[in-house]
């Protein structure tokens, strides 16, 4: 269990370089599986969200920069502020106007609307997988309140209700775009325009030249290729076909390897990672029947 939870918070990069706040380029990082769609909200693994994280926009979003996340460290994303009513059953979000989505259309609350019909089922059209729903199951509507203003009502109070928000799970979904189009080519708001997916070999995407947020992003595309051997994977590391190992699946002894075999790649280790990893136990039988061992 402790081999696999330390696995999960390791990672190798090819240089400082690759670390450093360089505008330009194209980030070549591998994935250990290739997800079945682009569509975030029907999909329940980091293989379809890391690469699509960067088309969209939350509402808000935990600050990146953040060691670990909290309502503390929630931050606006399309979001302008938010506030609570007093009995917290109301959650107000003042949104940016003059944003637009990748094909040009305007962004507005009732992109928000549809997002959150889509997520309770509310809407004609329906995902065909929904593995978000049990998020928002005391969510009993969302509402616009003028083209840039949204109002969240709850069905019983829930003041960490921003949390759910502020995740890679909670991005903004266009009104105008079926979700049928979403899982091949999806529309977003965010730095990044999805280019192209071929499964079982790659996901790309391309800087947005408009993007709302000046300056951003850095990158000119970010290349996810899909490689589902890790012996694969840590020789394309090494050979320079890819610049940064998947941060879930390094083990401790490869970890090692790597940085001995490429000095000059930066290889961290953070043991305050947010992965979870999931153990069975029967705790009826001996040790695990023990409080104290489980």
């Amino acid at each position: 269990m402790g081999r696999l939870l330390l696995a999960a918070l390791l990672l190798c990069a090819a240089s400082v370089d690759a670390l450093a706040q360089k505008r330009g380029g194209t980030l070549r990082i591998y994935s250990p599986d290739s997800p079945a769609s682009m569509s975030i909200h029907e999909e329940a693994t980091v293989y379809s969200q890391g690469p699509m994280m960067g088309v969209f926009n939350n509402l808000i979003m935990i600050d990146q920069s953040a060691k670990q996340g909290s309502l503390d460290t929630v931050v606006n994303d399309l979001a302008t502020q938010w506030s609570w009513n007093a009995d917290k059953t109301q959650l107000t979000f003042d949104l940016h106007q003059g944003v637009k989505w990748h094909d040009g259309k305007p962004f507005t609350s009732a992109d928000v609307v549809c997002t959150f019909d889509l997520l309770l089922e509310k809407a004609v059209e329906k995902f065909r997988v929904n593995p978000r729903k049990v998020n928002f199951r005391n969510l009993d509507r969302v509402e616009a309140s003028g083209d840039h203003r949204v109002v969240f009502h709850l069905k019983r109070p829930q003041p960490a209700f921003p949390m759910l928000l502020a995740t890679g799970f909670a991005p903004i979904y266009p009104c105008h775009v079926p979700p049928a189009q979403m899982r091949r080519a999806p529309i977003g708001t965010g730095p990044f325009k999805f280019a192209e997916f071929k499964a079982n070999e790659f996901i790309r995407v391309e800087r947005n030249p408009d993007y709302w947020k000046p300056g951003l992003p850095y990158l000119d595309a970010i290349e996810y290729r899909i490689i589902k051997n890790s012996g694969t994977a840590k020789l394309a590391f090494q050979s320079g076909l890819v610049d940064m190992t998947f941060p879930y699946d390094l083990l401790t002894p490869v970890y090692k390897n790597i940085k001995a075999e490429v000095p000059d790649a930066v290889c961290e280790m953070n043991p305050a990672g947010g992965v979870n990893r999931h153990v069975l136990m029967n705790r009826t039988v001996p040790p695990f029947d023990n409080p104290d061992i489980r």
